[in-house]
């Protein structure tokens, strides 16, 4: 799909769900990555993210669209626009846009494992950590007793190669 089928969507969803015109441009931005799409106040523009119409398809996206376009029908009347407010919620339930977009797939978030582990010298509680740093500086939140940082040994995968 390109801008143009793009900008013609939007329009035609607007006036729709809607019974107003978007009179601004909509295109689709392929660096969003942990959103659906986004309206900019300033220019009024709506970006959509392209790689949410090849993951999950145009009704996905329509509600995407829907969503944004809350946003730009309730900012451009002078009324509450953020996501928080009562008449974005209101009129979000009412054109039936989503409220938020579904994950990507490929774009799981990557756990990383556990480096570090804090101990504490008086009760023994734990604390394991990602990151390094400075044990001397701080002390226990159950019994306030010193804390150890021990380096936990790293899982290595081994297998056949199958």
């Amino acid at each position: 799909m390109t801008d143009a089928e793009l900008q013609q969507w939007i329009e035609k969803v607007s006036l729709e769900h809607f019974g107003v015109p978007f009179r601004h441009r909509a295109f689709f931005n392929a660096r969003l990555r942990s959103t659906g799409g986004r309206y900019a106040l300033r220019s009024h523009d709506i970006e959509i993210n392209p790689h949410q119409l090849q993951a999950h398809g145009r009704e996905a996206v329509e509600g995407i669209i829907k969503h944004e376009l809350c946003h730009y029908h309730l900012h451009i009347a002078g009324r509450g626009y953020r996501h928080r407010d009562a008449d974005f919620k209101r009129l979000l339930a009412k054109v039936g846009g989503s409220r938020y977009c579904q994950a990507l797939p490929d774009k799981a978030k990557r756990v990383l494992p556990f480096k570090y582990k804090l101990t504490c010298s008086t009760c023994g509680m734990e604390y394991k950590r990602k990151r390094r740093m400075d044990a001397s500086r701080y002390r226990c939140g159950r019994c306030a007793g010193r804390l150890r940082l021990e380096e936990l040994k790293s899982e290595t995968k081994s297998g056949s190669g199958a």
